[in-house]
């Protein structure tokens, strides 16, 4: 292992999150008289974020992608409101009940952490969420962990912000380091840091979709970062 640090995305790269993602988000719909979504649309949506998964998760959501896409549509704007703080509070309530490591990701952790490598693990999750579980489920296994934080003027991912803040905490740099992850935002935010990107094929996107997004290194069992 000739790096020092490696930086991990969250969702789909070491715990499973889709089903609570799934029932927070139809929660929410549900409670505001939406049509719910299939998991496998649930799937897709994640990776930029909350304030984006539930633009996506409105009827129309395959056409606007990003809050930018309904600004200016006062209705719109003020029902994803409404979706976001009912999504916030279930999720805040319900983030564990089906939330589970992938299998090998906690011997993963622990022969890194055995080898003196660093650990961080970077989200756009919202941070309130991150900072819940990952002490639920590695517990002193990470070093740094962050969620979004764009209201502190902290870029979400694919902007390099989050990671070089995790980096510059851990005290190494982007060439001391690895980055791993299950997206095509893992991919573009290993290469705006400047670091090299691990795409895993366990998470929420398949091989050809991470091939055609620049994927370059794979893997397909967490024991293969270590070996």
């Amino acid at each position: 292992m000739n790096f020092q640090a490696v930086v991990f995305d969250l969702d789909g790269t070491l715990l499973d999150t889709l089903q609570d993602l799934a029932d927070a988000v139809n929660f929410a719909l549900n409670n505001n008289g939406l049509p719910t979504r299939p998991i496998s649309d649930v799937r897709r949506f994640v990776g930029n974020g909350i304030v984006n998964l539930m633009v996506r998760a409105m009827p129309g959501g395959e056409v606007h992608d990003t809050l930018t896409d309904i600004e200016g549509d006062d209705q719109r704007m003020a029902m994803h409101a409404r979706l976001m703080a009912d999504f916030r509070m279930y999720y805040d309530a319900h983030c564990e009940d089906n939330t589970q490591p992938y299998d090998g990701i906690l011997s993963m952790l622990e022969r890194l952490k055995n080898a003196g490598i660093k650990i961080a693990v970077v989200s756009n999750k919202a941070d309130f969420a991150v900072k819940k579980l990952i002490p639920a489920y590695f517990g002193d296994l990470v070093d740094v962990a962050a969620g979004e934080d764009e209201a502190h003027g902290i870029g979400k991912k694919p902007a390099p912000d989050m990671v070089l803040s995790a980096l510059k905490q851990l005290g190494v740099t982007p060439d001391q380091a690895i980055y791993v992850g299950d997206s095509d935002v893992d991919i573009d935010t290993a290469a705006n840091a400047g670091m090299p990107c691990i795409s895993v094929l366990w998470g929420f996107r398949s091989r050809e979709f991470l091939v055609q997004h620049g994927a370059t290194q794979l893997i397909e069992r967490p024991e293969e970062l270590v070996v």
